[in-house]
């Protein structure tokens, strides 16, 4: 495949060459170039590496059925027990909300997604089921790691950690876990049955934290604690962890520095409250940082349209950047930053200069999209988009192809 006339982060128009998923060639603009396989007419428009939505909830998305008002109470576990009472209502099942929303996030430039699936005692595994439907019907199109998610925690109801080890045995990749002091109040025997089914799977983990301030870093410490006694750096992300920022400076560069020590890898979903620990610290340190959606138009949230241009376009707004450099970093986060977390061989982001993913050797996928620079791109968030993975073209203005 040729991919001609694009500008790859907003630099000089080149024509890049691919051959069996893989970059192999860079070259400036030629219109005169001959290629004897499929070209794609990149129209002067940027080229960006795609999209790694890393943190998502595919199993509880509303997106393609009529608004609903939002009937949530607050915290976590109201949160839990109203979308219990409401998930089986929707017209759709979540197989086909999960593979709509899934289409929709590919048709707008993600090619790669982790995405929770609930297990608990009220719905077994059938809303895992149905994220495992959508990945098979975007086989090609999208690269899909599944979590089992124990969203009402490990603990509360019984049969749990057995319906987490099942669905691991049944396609889940990574072992969830949730806020191991205030959901289920027990966090040794939390992390002692998450990281027994770590063991058990050769699976690596994802800590969904909410917990505040100093409550979140002792649960963060038990954390590493269990990477260090159980050789499990580089397995192990945390996702939220809104408030490990709001605590005194000397924790929070002591965290910032275990973190990159053990390769603990962050998600964010770019908060509106943010104290989280610093972004640009983060990846100047070496830790993989990745960007998601989290839940789409679900019983938790009115938020969320299956665009992670705008959630990158949040991530920035949230932290109050300006200049274009780090809004193009931001960028990055939302693209290999995200990829380094499913692929930790990757080579990660260790600057808020570093523009990787659209270079010879690089997996080719790729979002091309119109805008005169990087920042304008995020800010205007132009439809005109033609996404590619593993170097074949999936979707076109928008919408799928193939």
């Amino acid at each position: 495949m040729l991919v001609t006339n694009v500008r790859p982060w907003g630099g000089e128009p080149c024509d890049i060459e691919i051959e069996d998923g893989t970059i192999t060639a860079l070259a400036p603009h030629d219109p005169d170039r001959a290629t004897a396989g499929e070209t794609v007419a990149g129209r002067g428009r940027l080229a960006l590496p795609s999209f790694s939505d890393v943190h998502c909830h595919l199993d509880s998305t509303r997106i393609g059925l009529p608004f609903r008002p939002h009937t949530g109470g607050p915290g976590v576990w109201a949160m839990t027990m109203n979308d219990r009472a409401h998930w089986r209502e929707d017209e759709w099942s979540v197989a086909e909300r999960a593979t709509h929303t899934l289409g929709r996030m590919i048709g707008r430039g993600t090619t790669r997604v982790r995405s929770y699936a609930q297990i608990d005692a009220d719905c077994g595994l059938e809303r895992f089921e149905g994220v495992l439907a959508a990945k098979e019907a975007h086989a090609g199109r999208c690269e899909v790691e599944i979590m089992a998610f124990p969203q009402a925690g490990l603990l509360r109801e019984k049969g749990v950690p057995e319906l987490m080890d099942r669905a691991l045995s049944a396609g889940a990749a990574v072992v969830g876990g949730i806020d191991p002091c205030t959901l289920d109040r027990d966090p040794v025997r939390h992390l002692d049955v998450l990281f027994g089914l770590a063991e058990r799977h050769r699976a690596p983990i994802d800590v969904h934290l909410h917990e505040p301030g100093a409550l979140g870093v002792f649960s963060v410490d038990l954390i590493l604690e269990r990477v260090r006694a159980l050789d499990m750096a580089g397995r192990v992300t945390i996702s939220h962890a809104y408030d490990l920022g709001g605590v005194d400076e000397a924790t929070t560069r002591r965290l910032v520095e275990e973190f990159a020590e053990l390769d603990i890898a962050m998600a964010t979903v770019a908060p509106a409250q943010h104290r989280a620990l610093p972004l640009a610290e983060l990846t100047a340190a070496g830790v993989r940082v990745g960007l998601g959606e989290d839940g789409q138009r679900d019983f938790w949230s009115p938020y969320g349209n299956g665009d992670m241009l705008d959630r990158t376009w949040q991530l920035a707004f949230t932290n109050r950047y300006r200049a274009d450099e780090l809004i193009e970093h931001c960028v990055a986060v939302a693209g290999r930053g995200g990829a380094s977390i499913l692929h930790p061989d990757l080579l990660r982001l260790s600057s808020v200069a570093d523009r990787p993913g659209v270079a010879v050797g690089d997996a080719a996928d790729l979002l091309l999209v119109e805008g005169e620079t990087v920042t304008s791109a995020v800010m205007d968030r132009s439809d005109d988009r033609t996404v590619l993975h593993a170097g074949r073209v999936v979707a076109d203005g928008l919408e799928l192809v193939g």
